[in-house]
């Protein structure tokens, strides 16, 4: 105990008074929650759902412009002829460089 406090430091819970499942959350709320959910739909119900939803989400989207999209395939491809210019480049470099080693060290 503290100086000047007449209550112990360490409080014990309160006894229970209701028996397990009772009181504002037991089995009366349970219960009346249980009633008011849905029932699971099928197969069918749920590839509709996932269509709704699918539908909705796809509105929410934002589209790209014409504009932006010919912009961003134009980088992709000079991007890719570049890439494809460099490692013919860097092969052709690498089997000459072989081709003169073998050629060098006797090879056929």
């Amino acid at each position: 105990m503290s100086e000047g406090s007449d209550t112990p430091d360490m409080s014990t819970p309160a006894p229970r008074t209701e028996r397990f499942g009772e009181g504002p959350e037991g089995a009366g709320e349970r219960r009346e929650r249980a009633a008011a959910a849905p029932s699971s739909p099928g197969p069918i119900g749920r590839a509709g759902e996932f269509l709704h939803e699918t539908r909705v989400e796809m509105r929410r989207v934002t589209w790209p412009t014409a504009l932006e999209v010919r912009n961003t395939t134009l980088v992709t491809l000079v991007t890719m002829i570049f890439f494809a210019v460099y490692l013919f480049g860097v092969d052709e470099v690498w089997a000459f460089l072989l081709d003169h080693l073998i050629k060098l060290l006797g090879g056929a």
